[in-house]
C-alpha cells in the first residue's frame, strides 16, 4: 500500500562536479568523523578544537553540534527513544550531503544506541566514515556537568537522562577511542589529528 504522506515522482540529479573534484579543489578527502559519548564526556569541545586546529592549516570542515541541530532542525523533538531516532536520522542525512560537498564534518552527538549508530553507518557505507568513542566516566561527567543537566536529573527534573535514567549502549567496534578522562584538550585533539592522517582523509602534516 502506498504511504499517502510520502513524496512521489521523486527524480535527484545528477551533478556534474563529482566529490573527488571537491577533493582536489580542496586538497583533502572530505568524510564523517562521528563522536559519541555521554553528556559531559568533552564531544563537543573535541570537536570544536579539531576543527579549530585544522582550519589553521586550510582544512574545510564543520561541527555539527548537539544542542545547536535542536535548536533548529530537530527542535520539535524530544528525548524519547523513538525522538533521539529521528534526530540521528536527520543529523546523518545532512552530514552525507556535507560530506558529498567536500567538507570534513564532525558530529558531535551522544547518539546512545547503537541502532542508530548502525544506521549512520549504513547510511555512509559509500563515504569515508568512523565513529569515534569519547570515552569519560560517568562520574567525572557528573563531576563537570557543564550544563548543569545530571544535578537536575539527579532531582527528577530531567526525564531520560543518558547515563541516569536512560541508557548509553557503548560502541562495540569504534574506529577511535579518545580517553578524555585521561587526556587534556590538546592531547585529545593530537589522536584525533594523527588518525585523520593515517586514514588519508588530510594529506599533510600539520606543522605544531
Amino acid at each position: 500500500m502506498t504511504d499517502p504522506h510520502k513524496a512521489e515522482n521523486i527524480f535527484p540529479f545528477d551533478s556534474l562536479i563529482k566529490c573527488s573534484d571537491r577533493h582536489v579543489l580542496n586538497g583533502h578527502r572530505s568524510g564523517l568523523l562521528w563522536f559519541t559519548g555521554l553528556s559531559g564526556s568533552g564531544k563537543s569541545t573535541l570537536a570544536h578544537a579539531v576543527e579549530a586546529r585544522l582550519y589553521r592549516y586550510g582544512i574545510r570542515s564543520y561541527v555539527l553540534d548537539g544542542d545547536n541541530i535542536r535548536t533548529g532542525l530537530s527542535s520539535d523533538l524530544g528525548l524519547s527513544p523513538e525522538d533521539r531516532k529521528e534526530n540521528i536520522r536527520r543529523i546523518a542525512e545532512v552530514a552525507k550531503l556535507m560530506v558529498d560537498a567536500g567538507l570534513l564534518v564532525f558530529a558531535a552527538f551522544i547518539a546512545p544506541f547503537r541502532e542508530s549508530r548502525e544506521f549512520v553507518r549504513k547510511l555512509m557505507s559509500s563515504w569515508p566514515y568512523y565513529e569515534c568513542y569519547v570515552k569519560c566516566t560517568l562520574d567525572v561527567c557528573e563531576e563537570r556537568d557543564p550544563k548543569g543537566l545530571y544535578r537536575k536529573a539527579r532531582r527528577g527534573e530531567i526525564l531520560n537522562m543518558t547515563g541516569i535514567s536512560a541508557p548509553y549502549e557503548e560502541p562495540e567496534n569504534p574506529e577511535l577511542v579518545v580517553d578524555t578522562g585521561g587526556l587534556t584538550l590538546d592531547e585529545s585533539v593530537d589522536v584525533v589529528i594523527r588518525f585523520l592522517l593515517e586514514h588519508g582523509i588530510i594529506y599533510c602534516r600539520p606543522a605544531a
